[in-house]
């Protein structure tokens, strides 16, 4: 990790971010992970106050967290463990040393994902509608999130001259330039976020939203991980496994919401709506 004063000539910015916040005692508490609890929280707020537009309720939500996190944390370090295996290969018990940094958003979406189908089906509540909640909530914690790679001077492309080229001083006061690729991805990330969050209400299908984010994000990370200097290789191949996940997942995604529209489905049919329809004829029969 490069800690250096950053500069955008471009924009004429120059900033020299500390990576620590505040120690108490033996703590040291880290300006990444402020950020990423920081995205994290206001993805969840996000969601409890946009629950009721899919028929979920705040409880559920914040019952799913406790089993959902957990795990899509656990599968965030275990992407990034299996496709860097050689950092740990010669002691395999550094794997669980989170506190040192490594971890895949990748990861952590197929986690929540698989945790989520199985907090869904023991709840005994659709699983689509819940998934386009979520998936508001972690398109919020990525664009925040990213700003957390911006602390450590990591996450950047190969050099560049661009515009919006990210300058790094090393040790002899030698600058060289790169592509602020954590930049482009959180921008990438919020506007997909602005338009979700404006299309929410016009949405035809549960699941739709979620698709929708799979495609975007897909699209986005596909490009700006070509970009990168710190990806991922799936084992000895030259294949970025993150920018090959993504172009896939942006693929099936854009042929699903291609077939689900064709279909011509009606939003009335939204779980939301059938949900408000049921407790409208159970409180007329309660009445009656």
């Amino acid at each position: 990790m490069i800690l250096s004063r950053i500069t955008f000539p471009g924009v004429g910015i120059s900033v020299d971010p500390p990576s620590v916040a505040f120690s108490v005692g033996k703590l040291t508490v880290y300006w990444y992970g402020i950020i990423l609890a920081a995205g994290f929280l206001l993805g969840v707020l996000y969601c409890l106050k946009r629950s009721k537009e899919f028929g979920i309720t705040e409880d559920e939500i914040l019952d799913g967290l406790f089993v959902v996190a957990p795990v899509a944390i656990i599968c965030a370090r275990i992407y990034y463990c299996v496709f860097n295996w050689s950092e740990y290969a010669a002691n395999p018990i550094s794997c669980l040393y989170i506190w040192e940094g490594g971890i895949a958003i990748y990861g952590s979406l197929i986690g929540a994902v698989l945790m989520t189908i199985v907090y869904t089906r023991w709840k005994k509540i659709p699983l689509r509608p819940v998934l386009d909640l979520v998936s508001m909530g972690f398109v919020i914690g990525q664009f925040i999130g990213r700003w957390g790679n911006f602390i450590n001077r990591e996450a950047y492309g190969a050099v560049t001259d661009s515009f919006l080229r990210m300058g790094l001083e090393d040790a002899a006061g030698n600058v060289t330039y790169y592509h602020p690729t954590f930049l482009y991805e959180s921008l990438w990330n919020f506007v997909g976020f602005l338009f979700l969050h404006f299309y929410i209400k016009r949405r035809k299908y549960d699941g739709q939203i979620f698709t929708m984010y799979i495609a975007w994000y897909g699209l986005g990370r596909a490009f700006i991980e070509g970009l990168r200097t710190d990806s991922l290789y799936l084992f000895h191949t030259g294949i970025r496994v993150s920018q090959l996940l993504a172009a896939v997942s942006c693929l099936i995604a854009a042929a699903v919401l291609i077939y689900r529209l064709s279909k011509k489905p009606d939003p009335a049919d939204l779980y939301v709506h059938q949900k408000s329809k049921a407790v409208e004829g159970q409180e007329k029969d309660t009445k009656n």
